[in-house]
This record gives C-alpha cells, structure tokens and sequence, in this order.
C-alpha cells in the first residue's frame, strides 16, 4: 500500500510538471511540441472556445482503452490518473491564470524551458511504469513490443503533431515544435537513464561481517561473497559486491568510512539492473 502511495504521488509530481511546463511555456507561443498536449494547443488555436484541458480529457479516451488493452490494466490505471492529473491542473491553471501570454519574446528560450520542465515531468512518469497518456501510450507500446528507447518511440509517435504545426502555425512555429520534439525525446532518455543508474560497490575490509549486516539489515540489499588472492603478499581476501543506489551508496560509503578507514572499495555505475529487488526482466 505504502508502495503505491509513493508510486502515485511521484506520477502526480511528473504530473504537476508536465502541466506547467505545457501552459506556461508552450501553450502560449503555440508550440506544439507533440503529445496530445501539442494536438489539444493546435485544436485551440483553430476553436478557441474549446479549453485545452477539456481537449485534452475528451481526447484520452481511446488511447486508454488501447493501453490498457495491450500493455495491462496497473499501466493503464496509472496512465489514467497521471493524464486526468496534467488534465485536471491545467483546467486549474486556466481557470485561477486565464490568457497567459508568452512570458518572453524570445521563443526559443521558452521552448527550452517548456521542454526541460515537461520533459522531466514524463520521464519521472514513464520510470513509474505509466504515462501521461495521449500519444505517449503509444510510445509505450512501440517500446514494448519493438524495444527502442522510450524517448525515441516518444519522437516517432508524435511526429504527425509537429507535422500539423507546421501546417497551422507557420513553418516557422513548425520548426520550434520539431525542435522541441527532438529535445524531449533526447531529455527523457537522459533522465530515465540516470533514475535508473546504480552503483555497484565491491568491497575489501577487515570489518566484513559489519559491512555484509549494514548491507543486508539496513540498506536491505543483498550482496555477493568471494575471495581473491592479492598479487603483492598473495593473501587471501574476501570480497564483498553489492549493488546499490546513489542514496544508500552515500550512506555505505559513510558508514565504511567510520568502521574502516583503510577499506578498499571499487566503484562502477550500472544503467541497468534487472532482477529481485530491482526491475523485472521484460
């Protein structure tokens, strides 16, 4: 339960973020940077009586039936809480922050920015097995079932709304969308790879049993024993591996430090851990 609380509540913080980068950055200049978002900005400009967040809402429907059709029922109860989240605060933001204009004249600069903001925003999403819905549930299933980054399918699904820009607002505006397009997808890989990114420690240390128990009762990790002969005194020594996040590698290191100052540690970043306790093998 507790587990998917914190699930949720990350989803609502990408959320949060893909909303206020969309209708603070991107709405305004009409820089449709893909995803239903880009499609619900387009629609706007051409019927502006219609809200983008209402677009956005009657939009969802079919692309969550599909999502939950082929990917599953847990992605697609995700998917519809994160999408009626960026949904709901948007309507919120029009209503408590109607016509927001562009907060520069300088477009590129809140290209940037809208994509950095809501770019973040998905990859936290997509890390928490979900999405923001839209377009994105496609990029979902194209990475499922042909195994290309995320941010790549991201790119390739919504390449038609950069195509309809340009068409609506000038290939002028058309060219930022791509722009912005290409940057997301670029940024949702890099921030997903760096969620997903761990260090595994291997370890030399006269207080093995020590660091083998903080491990495995306060880090709750596992760890792997071995012994190695070291070439200088031919010494046999065991080796403690284990593999852990930023956060509980800072607290190891600390907690080394304080039991044995003349431990030898060895430390490289992994992009990717499949398995118990970490992600399952798709």
């Amino acid at each position: 339960m507790k587990k998917n609380f914190k699930s949720f509540f990350i989803i609502f913080i990408g959320a949060l973020l893909v909303a206020m980068g969309t209708y603070f950055f991107l709405a305004p200049n009409h820089i449709a940077a893909g995803g239903i978002s880009g499609a619900a900005i387009i629609i706007n400009s051409i019927f502006p009586i219609l809200p983008i967040g209402a677009l956005m809402m009657a939009m969802e429907v079919i692309l969550f039936i599909t999502g939950i059709l082929i990917i599953g029922p847990v992605f697609g109860g995700k998917t519809i809480f994160c999408s009626f989240s960026v949904s709901g605060i948007i309507l919120l933001l029009e209503k408590f922050f109607p016509n927001v204009r562009p907060l520069s004249n300088d477009m590129l600069v809140q290209l940037i920015f809208g994509v950095l903001i809501c770019g973040v925003g998905m990859a936290i999403v997509f890390d928490q097995d979900a999405s923001t819905g839209g377009t994105d549930i496609i990029a979902k299933i194209i990475n499922k079932y042909f195994k290309i980054s995320i941010g790549k399918c991201v790119l390739i699904a919504d390449i038609i709304i950069t195509v309809a820009a340009s068409i609506v607002f000038g290939i002028d505006k058309g060219m930022y969308a791509i722009l912005g397009v290409i940057l997301n997808a670029t940024l949702i890989d890099t921030v997903i790879r760096n969620l997903n990114t761990y260090k595994q420690v291997a370890i030399i240390s006269n207080s093995g049993e020590e660091i083998k128990d903080y491990i495995v009762d306060t880090l709750d990790r596992s760890a792997t024993i071995y012994y190695a002969k070291g070439a200088y005194n031919n010494n046999e020594r065991e080796v403690i591996t284990t593999v852990v996040n930023r956060k509980q590698f800072l607290k190891l290191k600390d907690y080394i430090k304080d039991i044995d100052e003349r431990a030898f540690i060895t430390v490289n970043e992994v992009n990717e851990v499949l398995g118990e306790g970490f992600a399952e093998i798709a």
